[in-house]
């Protein structure tokens, strides 16, 4: 059975979107760390790994494009999982009965208003489907959890409430990540890291390969180079596979302009 790598306990919204990209007969491995997850996949303890790469509402997350640069995985897909959050509570919790409600920061933040409007507090929990763990381990009087609806299941917890984020349209896009290349799709994106060299026009220059060739791109965002002080390293999505005569024309012409190009992975582009 395809072992897949994600962070955090079971129930976070990663083993959602496990389920989403590959369906439920699959086994999922919990991580401590996003390094984690690409140790299990570089030492074959998994098959694949699926890791948070961006927000709608949050942006990027940046340790995680920092490990994509450290390492050599392939970007094998790509997954857009649309967060929708659950009040969980022990079994025999009525709605009237909750006074406090604990689960990561973002969450809570995510939750704001519903959880205002009623009056009840908000305390962090390092996880969210931690927390929801920890209060069917430990029930408390009063007490729920904000996590995904998988882990209510998960962990035995009644749903009380779900959708209750105050914006509909949050969506998480996970990469999935494997030692493999994946197959070409119908509908394809490109993930690139480059450096540009230090000199005036050259992101100038560097961003004329695609313009020139009428690529879209769909994202692009500066990091600081650890090793370079105030010098900075872009990361770059855009439509197409790298394999596409008009795209690697344009790949070709950025290795000529750049400092050093670093290939990510050509996948199915994820729709919503």
């Amino acid at each position: 059975m395809t072992s897949i790598a994600f962070q955090g306990e079971w129930g976070a919204y990663s083993e959602e979107a496990i389920h989403q990209f590959f369906g439920s007969d699959v086994t999922t491995q919990p991580c401590r760390s996003f390094k984690g997850i690409f140790e299990a996949v570089e030492s074959g303890e998994a098959e694949y790994g699926v890791l948070p790469v961006e927000n709608s509402r949050a942006g990027s997350i940046n340790q995680a494009f920092d490990l994509l640069l450290d390492h050599d995985l392939r970007v094998w897909g790509e997954i857009l999982l649309r967060v929708r959050h659950a009040l969980l509570a022990p079994p025999g919790t009525a709605l009237d009965d909750v006074r406090q409600v604990r689960s990561h920061p973002h969450a809570l933040a995510q939750c704001e208003r519903y959880l205002s409007n009623r009056g009840w507090k908000a305390e962090s929990a390092y996880d969210t489907a931690g927390s929801a763990r920890d209060l069917a381990a430990d029930p408390e009087p009063g007490v729920a959890a904000i996590a995904s609806r998988l882990a209510s299941q998960r962990y035995g917890l009644e749903e009380l409430a779900y959708g209750i984020e105050d914006a509909i349209l949050n969506y998480t896009r996970f990469f999935v990540l494997s030692q493999k290349e994946p197959p070409r799709a119908q509908r394809n994106k490109t993930s690139i890291v480059f450096a540009a060299r230090h000199e005036a026009g050259a992101l100038y220059e560097c961003m004329g390969e695609f313009a020139k060739r009428h690529i879209n791109l769909t994202k692009i965002e500066s990091r600081p180079r650890i090793n370079r002080p105030w010098q900075y390293i872009f990361y770059l999505d855009f439509e197409g596979h790298c394999r596409d005569p008009e795209c690697e024309a344009a790949l070709m012409g950025l290795l000529r302009r750049s400092s050093f190009v670093k290939l990510l992975g050509s996948y199915a582009a994820a729709t919503m």
